[in-house]
């Protein structure tokens, strides 16, 4: 996959899992992968990253177009026979670094 968008899976969750990007579930195999710990999607994901002076202050004041696209990925998980959710993960764009799953 090139122009691969990872998330990192935290060390709790494990197989069976459900994958969903803001709330719309994800195929195995057709919207993402699952290599080692990581899921590997073949599109860009978007996270709105941290806020800096110039952004909180436009916010507060009300102007437009302040906000930007924030891709939110969550998993499902079993754990002792309980459902669970791992929600906002981590995302890692093409250009941050090396997977650790190749």
């Amino acid at each position: 996959m090139d122009n691969v968008w990872r998330v990192l899976l935290p060390d709790a969750v494990s197989e069976p899992l459900e994958v969903y990007v803001n709330g719309v579930p994800q195929e195995l195999g057709t919207d993402y992968q699952l290599r080692g710990r990581e899921l590997w999607f073949g599109r860009e994901l978007a996270g709105e990253g941290s806020l800096g002076a110039v952004r909180w202050a436009s916010m507060l004041l009300g102007v437009a177009g302040t906000y930007r696209k924030n891709d939110s990925v969550d998993v499902v998980y079993e754990r002792a026979g309980r459902r669970l959710v791992a929600s906002g993960l981590k995302l890692v764009s093409p250009e941050n670094s090396e997977s650790t799953a190749r």
